[in-house]
């Protein structure tokens, strides 16, 4: 997320002012102007100076009188996917997102940031992580590193790149060390809240206990992965195929060293050598309807798999999504060591 305090001007400031925080800006050269209150009232930019200056203005007067008041925003929480994209295609680089009074929450940079997606997060990182015993004896196995940082913390920075900016976090097993971790998020520019489970609730049980998700979306994912997932193009296959749940998986293909007979009865119809048969598993990353979370009890061990045979049940629209890049789920010290061999030769 953009550093806000660089790019606010006060509307009554002179333009003397304005023409010094655009140098200091280098290439992000855009100014938002706000009142007293942090109202967004128009933009500046190096081009609304100089045609303010052949108008004969002078640099000792006001911003308001050189700013620019026909700007885009999107308002927090109220955003469309369609929205952000159709402002990136009319080359809007910088772009503020307000709340309901039109006071700045953030900016957003498409030089650093992919898009902004409207969905709400929980990550689940409250497992023991036995099989990776004993390296999480005294560390919850989301905070053990892979190469210079955390495993979760790879996930949680890739998830802002997609302009997401509030995370939960599932806790139990050595919770204490990730909330000391991250703390509230405003390291990363991010708001990061925790969910403490009392007892293991199982891969999507945490989901029940929270009540303040504002998105229709919301993404659950296991906090022990490594990959560099589109976040957006699962969103998009998510909202394209209108899904109640959409479910990342993992390409495996089975090859079978003999000729296989297809046949009927005793009859034999024909002969395959050696086939490759491709089968799709769980990648632990799920978008699903907000509304579903009520099919999830509370304070009940529930899987993720149990959410998915229940929607199934109900005979709502369960899709998968193949992930084409790179995936590791780092279950076990095998893993985890492969996992430091890939990270010298990968970008997640």
């Amino acid at each position: 997320m953009t550093d806000m305090k660089k790019h606010l001007i006060n509307q009554r400031d002179p333009i003397a002012k304005g023409l010094i925080m655009l140098n200091d800006l280098g290439a992000d050269l855009t100014l938002f102007v706000v009142d007293d209150n942090n109202v967004l009232l128009g933009t500046l930019t190096d081009g609304d100076v100089r045609r303010g200056l052949i108008k004969n203005l002078s640099t000792s007067d006001a911003v308001e009188k050189f700013m620019n008041t026909k700007f885009r925003f999107l308002q927090r929480n109220n955003y469309t996917l369609q929205q952000v994209e159709e402002y990136k295609a009319s080359s809007v680089r910088m772009l503020p997102i307000v709340d309901s009074e039109k006071k700045i929450y953030k900016i957003v940079n498409f030089a650093v940031q992919q898009t902004i997606l409207p969905i709400d997060v929980l990550i689940m990182a409250g497992g023991e992580g036995q099989r990776l015993r004993p390296l999480t004896e005294n560390t919850p196995k989301p905070l053990l590193k892979v190469g210079s940082k955390p495993i979760i913390e790879y996930s949680i920075d890739r998830l802002a790149q997609f302009g997401v900016d509030k995370i939960n976090i599932s806790i139990n097993y050595l919770g204490e060390q990730l909330i000391n971790y991250f703390k509230n998020g405003e390291d990363k520019n991010l708001n990061i809240s925790y969910v403490k489970e009392t007892e293991k609730l199982g891969t999507a049980g945490a989901l029940s206990l929270i009540d303040n998700f504002v998105h229709d979306t919301v993404l659950l994912m296991n906090s022990d992965l490594l990959t560099n997932i589109d976040f957006e193009d699962l969103y998009n296959n998510f909202k394209n195929s209108d899904a109640d749940l959409i479910v990342a998986s993992i390409p495996y293909k089975v090859k079978i060293p003999y000729a296989i007979f297809e046949i009927e009865n005793e009859n034999v119809l024909s002969l395959q050598e050696k086939p490759t048969y491709t089968y799709y598993s769980n990648a632990g990353i799920y978008l699903l309807k907000k509304e579903h979370i009520s099919c999830i009890p509370k304070n009940k061990h529930f899987n993720a798999t149990d959410l998915i045979e229940t929607l199934i049940a109900k005979e709502k629209k369960v899709c998968y999504y193949p992930i084409l890049g790179y995936w590791l789920d780092i279950g076990n010290i095998e893993d985890f060591k492969r996992a430091q061999e890939d990270i010298k030769h990968i970008k997640v």
